[in-house]
């Protein structure tokens, strides 16, 4: 029996075990998004989290110098798994037309969260973090308690831990992950027509790995990323999340993620719904900058919090101690 393409890609999964991703309540951490405190207001105001398009952050070309090194290497091993230079050029015509596929159409819906891992019992939040995503000082956080997540198997956000290397070692952990690809592959003996398949799970993974990767020198931020996979997502759970931010830069983008939602997608086969917890179980903590850390500052910011009917957090707010000086 000719195996579904389903069953073909299968065993390729085990590619992302080079990933440290969190898929369960097991080993629960904190993790702080460092932003605005108008963006705090309204992450809290409206239960709402905004994803945001990879190619419009300040890490751009980390992203494409993973994609390039993957376009640059993956020809020589396409070449050596097919077996004939026919073989060969199919695989790597295939990967190339999914890379062209990103850069035009799949790139605009694929997005990330940005959070930083936080130390249990820490109020004060970390001063390279505060001046680089808190606003100079003068932002707040929010610390997620990673333990009170809604894990679900089916869901196409997933939680990753980015890794941090130069351009030697991202070159040689996108050899490593496309070693067992041809493993895997030579296994699998395709059959033309379905080497497509085996070119698919080579991007997609060579894609995810430059998702969570960045250079060794922002290694002190401890990132974690929330990334929304489009692939993941062929019943369309969150397709009426995809939307889009009129800002400084123009039309950007967005994935507006709603927290005590439920999303049941778009097609017959989606048996499952998605439903996305709520945002007041999993929020441990709400961060003020050091730099609008006074008593008067958290006693506003309390009775934002009242006025917008989020009195259940005003426990959780502390101010950073950090002696900061404020931005001018």
């Amino acid at each position: 029996m000719t195996p579904t393409p389903d069953e073909i890609v299968q065993p390729y999964a085990s590619l992302y075990e080079a990933i440290e991703w969190k898929t369960s309540p097991d080993n629960p951490i904190l993790l702080a998004h460092y932003t605005s405190v108008q963006v705090v207001e309204q992450i809290l105001k409206n239960d709402e989290i905004w994803f945001a398009n990879p190619l419009y952050m300040n890490d751009l070309e980390e992203l494409r110098l993973g994609l390039l090194i993957g376009n640059q290497v993956f020809p020589e091993f396409a070449d050596r798994v097919g077996g004939t230079a026919e073989r060969g050029t199919l695989l790597t015509n295939a990967y190339n037309h999914y890379f062209a596929h990103l850069t035009t159409e799949a790139a605009l819906d694929t997005y990330i969260f940005c959070l930083s891992e936080h130390p249990v019992g820490n109020t004060d939040g970390r001063l390279s973090m505060w001046r680089e995503y808190g606003s100079k000082g003068n932002g707040a956080a929010l610390v997620i308690n990673t333990q009170r997540l809604h894990y679900l198997s089916h869901s196409p956000v997933l939680l990753a831990k980015v890794s941090y290397k130069n351009g030697p070692e991202r070159e040689q952990a996108i050899r490593a992950g496309l070693e067992n690809w041809a493993k895997i592959t030579e296994s699998a003996d395709l059959a033309d027509d379905q080497l497509y398949l085996a070119a698919l799970a080579a991007f997609g993974f060579v894609k995810t790995l430059a998702l969570v990767t960045k250079h060794a020198g922002f290694d002190e931020e401890r990132e974690w990323r929330a990334v929304y996979v489009p692939e993941r997502d062929p019943f369309g759970y969150l397709k009426p999340c995809l939307d889009y931010f009129v800002g400084p830069r123009g039309v950007e983008p967005k994935l507006k993620y709603k927290f005590g939602a439920t999303y049941v997608g778009e097609q017959a086969r989606a048996t499952q719904s998605l439903t996305t917890g709520a945002l007041a179980d999993i929020i441990e903590l709400v961060l003020l900058g050091p730099s609008v850390s006074s008593p008067l500052a958290k006693a506003s910011f309390i009775r934002m919090l009242e006025r917008n009917g989020k009195s259940a957090f005003r426990d959780r707010v502390f101010s950073s101690t950090i002696p900061l000086r404020p931005a001018l």
